[in-house]
């Protein structure tokens, strides 16, 4: 009896003993699981610094709904705008967070089959100049005036119309002068008398003072009859931009009766926007065409430059004489005119077509060195041809697209995909799908 209980009384130790130890085995495995996972938990990215995405195992900054990008959420779930879940936007799309690249990454078939096409920033010498409008006038200074010096009346007008051509020595009008038949008879008087030379020589003096020609005086001493009819010619040939009498009218001393202005020679008067009203100096060459003839080119160089601004248009005119030998031009017509500076200067180029212009800014799509894409804002100068001059925002050799840009060209697109380039908020990226395939 006695030997049992010591049995028993050892077993119950033994079994105590063992229960004991398999406790501080449990306990100190459980210590050690809570501390590895604390030690995960610790290692976990926080909301504030992105999240993996456990079946990528990529990065995380925000989801958003695709439809309303500007709104970010820090977790998963239903976008409270549509009826769809919410996108994730990882870190290596470019999506704006601390370490991200810039811009996208488009696949290259994808560029392909939107005729994506690249063009470089080049650095060029290109003449100092701009294009403007000009349009061809009479040139003044070679006008000829055709007036009266005498009181008469017309006794025939052989020009019938304003803009009529005239050619050179081609009578314009007859003038019948009755105040010229006094003095000629009183000089032929006085030369049947056999008066004096002294009384001669005053007659005809007083002839001359009255505008009586020379040419009139030699036939009045020839034919020994006075002349009381006078015929206006034309000094050059032309057309008439004035026409001012009509036939029987009555004419004054100083009267202008015609103008005859003439065509081989024409002002083109180039009008300047005031933008640029401090590029233009006297002297710059000037290349026009005109659309009946795009080959055919008129070269000049700026005569003077005309004061004051034109009210109506803000222009600046500038005058310069062109050669119109060949009467190919006339009065009126408007030339595409290139004003060129007598020195080149150096310039940043990008092709015009690569330029996205919103209204408030000028954009254009650079591609960098690992083939992302972001906009970036530029100020644009001068243009040249098919080339749009750059003053900043680009430097030579980057660059940029030249093609497709209708990806990003609407009002929708411009708002929600362009960066908010005023400093507001961190760089935006060209919407894409989670795989890197743009929408």
């Amino acid at each position: 009896m006695n030997q049992k209980l010591i049995v028993r009384a050892m077993a119950a130790v033994f079994i105590a003993a063992a229960l004991s130890g398999a406790g501080y085995v449990i306990g100190v495995h459980r210590a050690a699981t809570d501390a590895a996972m604390a030690s995960a938990v610790a290692a976990t990215p926080s909301v504030a610094d992105g999240k993996i995405d456990p079946k990528t195992g990529r990065k995380v900054l925000y989801w958003h709904d695709p439809m309303v990008p500007k709104q970010h959420f820090d977790k998963p779930g239903k976008s409270p705008f549509m009826d769809m879940q919410l996108q994730p936007v990882f870190a290596d799309e470019g999506g704006g967070g601390a370490g991200a690249g810039a811009g996208i990454k488009v696949d290259s078939t994808l560029q392909q089959n939107l005729g994506i096409r690249y063009a470089t920033v080049i650095r060029r010498d290109t003449a100092a100049g701009f294009d403007a409008i000009g349009t061809t006038q009479f040139d003044e200074s070679i006008a000829d005036v055709v007036q009266s010096r005498v009181t008469g009346y017309i006794d025939h007008l052989y020009a019938s119309a304003p803009m009529q051509r005239v050619a050179k020595g081609a009578p314009i009008a007859s003038l019948f002068v009755p105040d010229w038949l006094a003095p000629q008879e009183e000089y032929l008087a006085l030369k049947r008398g056999g008066m004096d030379a002294g009384l001669l020589a005053a007659a005809r003096a007083r002839m001359q003072a009255l505008s009586i020609p020379d040419g009139f005086i030699a036939r009045l001493d020839q034919s020994g009859k006075a002349q009381t009819h006078v015929t206006l010619f034309s000094q050059q040939a032309g057309v008439l931009s004035e026409l001012n009498v009509r036939d029987g009218a009555m004419v004054s001393p100083g009267q202008t009766l015609a103008k005859v202005s003439g065509l081989s020679r024409l002002w083109l008067i180039v009008e300047i926007p005031e933008s640029l009203a401090l590029q233009v100096q006297p002297g710059m060459k000037v290349d026009a065409t005109f659309a009946a003839d795009a080959s055919r080119h008129f070269s000049g160089h700026i005569r003077e430059i005309l004061p004051g601004i034109r009210p109506d248009s803000r222009t600046l005119q500038a005058r310069l004489d062109i050669d119109n030998a060949n009467l190919r031009l006339t009065p009126g017509m408007l030339l595409r005119a290139h004003v060129s500076g007598a020195k080149p200067v150096s310039r940043l180029l990008v092709p015009s077509e690569a330029i996205i212009t919103t209204g408030k800014r000028s954009i254009v799509i650079v591609r960098n060195d690992d083939g992302r894409l972001r906009p970036v804002e530029i100020t644009v100068g001068n243009d040249s041809g098919d080339s749009t001059e750059v003053t900043r925002g680009l430097t030579e050799g980057q660059q940029v697209v030249a093609s497709g840009q209708f990806l990003i060209d609407s009002e929708a697109s411009l708002t929600s995909v362009l960066p908010k380039l005023d400093g507001n908020a961190g760089p935006a990226a060209l919407p894409v799908e989670p795989d890197g395939g743009a929408q």
